[in-house]
């Protein structure tokens, strides 16, 4: 069996997949077009983010017979032509969800203490020790949408902080860390608002003008999950009208952004689509992205 690793992965993955007899071969920086040409002589691709599986290289490889996306959504993959085609697509949906459920928490306690501005004031050399008044996280509610893996792992961290978590996911039946509720009453009581859900077609653009109107003054908003599904055109007038105290995003619609308006917003924090880069997630992704490979070519 003969995989292409086309994006950064931890070396003892790529060691294990050797082990177990597998040719493996990485270009970490391979281009699209680069791509098209290379990925027909493998049996198949281990993808992150950076790399696209689109139709027009799935149809340029007739041996694939598998994808694997180190991480967990699949939006940079065509998963229905791929399966069409026979081809198995898998995921790592564990690997990381604890590192980024970490993230969501930290960005709340930022949102919560203006943390990005009283830093910025101090390296500026300005101590304006009263501009920052800030709120507790204990006994506020946050409203998590979407109780995967990760959702479910920030629940767990928020109620441990105090919070009275409450969440929206019309395919789950049951959630131990709060109350399930409608996404109208959510998006009424939430002092807080993690997104935790893939974006698709019920999800793109499913946090609008509409929805922030529903929101109490002052909301927080926290998005590690994927770009486009909040409108962002939307999330700057909220912000700007003040029904917004502040955003916290890891996620854009366009990875980098071609508009930097949103981010350099006075009330927005940021980050480069960083919510599974820990030591530990990144670890964790590699070792299941070895397993299934290995799992996977025994069936061969």
């Amino acid at each position: 069996m003969k995989v292409l690793v086309c994006d950064k992965t931890e070396k003892e993955c790529i060691e294990q997949m050797r082990a177990a007899g597998i040719t493996v071969d990485t270009q970490f920086e391979i281009t699209p077009e680069e791509l098209v040409v290379t990925a027909p002589k493998y049996d198949a691709l281990v993808v992150r983010s950076r790399t696209k599986v689109r139709q027009p290289l799935i149809d340029a490889c007739p041996n694939l017979k598998l994808i694997v996306r180190g991480g967990v959504g699949l939006d940079t993959i065509d998963v229905e032509y791929a399966q069409s085609k026979g081809i198995v697509v898998k995921n790592t949906p564990l690997a990381a969800s604890a590192s980024v459920a970490e993230l969501a928490i930290g960005y709340m306690f930022m949102l919560a203490r203006s943390l990005y501005k009283a830093s910025t004031t101090m390296k500026e050399g300005r101590w304006e020790k009263k501009a920052f008044e800030g709120d507790e996280i204990n006994g506020k509610t946050l409203g998590i949408v979407g109780v995967g893996n990760i959702g479910k792992e920030t629940a767990k961290r928020a109620s441990g902080l105090g919070m009275t978590v409450i969440a929206y996911d019309p395919y789950v039946q049951s959630f131990q860390y709060g109350k399930l509720v409608s996404l109208d009453e959510l998006l009424a009581r939430s002092d807080y608002i993690s997104l935790h859900l893939p974006k698709n077609g019920e999800t793109a653009s499913m946090i609008g003008d509409q929805q922030f109107a529903k929101m109490k003054d002052g909301v927080r908003i926290i998005n590690c999950a994927r770009g486009g599904i909040v409108d962002e055109e939307a999330l700057f007038r909220a912000l700007e009208n003040g029904k917004v105290a502040g955003a916290a995003l890891d996620v854009f619609a366009f990875e980098p952004p071609t508009d930097w308006k949103l981010i350099k917003h006075d009330n927005v924090v940021a980050s480069p689509h960083i919510g599974a880069a820990t030591k530990e997630g990144q670890s964790r992704v590699g070792a299941e992205v070895a397993q299934i490979v290995i799992e996977f070519s025994k069936q061969l």
